[in-house]
């Protein structure tokens, strides 16, 4: 499938301040490796193929060992990521498919013990952001490893 329409250049101004959200976003006090587990386990659900290929990417790029990207789908079964991890999978995911009711407390409770108020905070503005880029990469069917060489993504050596 090819790309509909380029949203970049169709709304360049909002295309700039998606791009400010999602880099103020990952300059937080929140870890890289939490960063990259949000960006790939969000755009799986939301089936953004153009995402989870650009964050697998970057994510081997920064060192993340191939066998946790592939335990993503199953991170509850995985004995691969740590308890913090885990709690930034739940949120991920309870925020990528709003449950009717909103969050549970519980689900609150469990990333409330391992995150302080701004970095749960930061972690949720990571969460939106991903969230709207695989909305707009879906919506305009923008085609995996497209912009490879542009991000210098080519360097994963994973073409």
């Amino acid at each position: 499938m090819t790309q509909r329409i380029d949203y970049q250049q169709q709304a360049p101004e909002l295309f700039k301040k998606l791009v400010a959200i999602s880099m103020q976003a990952a300059q937080s006090g929140v870890e890289a490796t939490i960063g990259h587990l949000v960006e790939i386990r969000a755009s799986q659900i939301n089936g953004c193929a153009f995402c989870v290929d650009m964050h697998v990417k970057q994510a081997m790029i920064h060192g993340e060992r191939p066998l946790r990207i592939h335990h993503l789908p199953v991170w509850r079964e995985s004995p691969l990521f740590s308890e913090r991890e885990r709690a930034t999978l739940a949120w991920t995911e309870v925020l990528t498919q709003l449950p009717p009711h909103g969050v549970s407390d519980d689900i609150y409770a469990l990333v409330r013990e391992q995150f302080s108020e701004k970095d749960l905070t930061d972690l949720t503005y990571a969460v939106m952001a991903i969230n709207a880029w695989n909305r707009i990469n879906v919506a305009f069917t923008s085609v995996p490893g497209s912009a490879d060489k542009a991000y210098g993504l080519d360097k994963a050596g994973l073409a």
